[in-house]
């Protein structure tokens, strides 16, 4: 079935079933590779997006389910690495593999749409990205500095 989708604000025509995840029609049938595979069954975070701005797992987001609402991947924050996040993810030295990150990217800016200043408690709570190298105290970091809560 022919669908027609935004991503990154750019509308996108694709042929796909009508339950294909999202994930998938991202990397296979439009190449954006920034979302991760990671456990598949919307447990570690490493595919998320937003889908109109809330912080969705595209592991288990089928077509049907999506066509037509507005979705923003990693790639969409920046070409050049200048959002504040990105910003901060870099200042922080957050990545060590950097195999969840744009998943934990994603999150955090869902976080910062809905809450511009959240406490710690907060972001722990929003943040339920799972990351085996154990950086989440650096993501914290990095997202009081991206909202200005740090010095930059």
């Amino acid at each position: 079935m022919r669908y027609e989708i935004d991503v990154n604000g750019s509308r996108h025509g694709v042929d796909a079933p009508a339950d294909m995840p999202l994930l998938w029609v991202l990397r296979d049938l439009l190449g954006m590779t920034g979302t991760k595979y990671g456990c598949g069954v919307a447990q570690c975070g490493a595919c998320t997006v937003l889908l109109d701005g809330q912080a969705v797992r595209a592991c288990q987001f089928p077509m049907e389910q999506y066509a037509g609402q507005k979705v923003a991947t990693v790639e969409g924050l920046s070409a050049d690495r200048t959002h504040p996040l990105q910003r901060a993810w870099i200042a922080e030295h957050v990545p060590q593999c950097g195999y969840c990150q744009s998943g934990m990217l994603m999150a955090a800016d869902a976080l910062l749409r809905e809450t511009p200043q959240p406490s710690d408690a907060q972001i722990d709570a929003a943040m339920t990205n799972l990351c085996r190298c154990g950086t989440l105290p650096r993501v914290r970091r990095a997202i009081r500095r991206a909202c200005g809560q740090l010095p930059a």
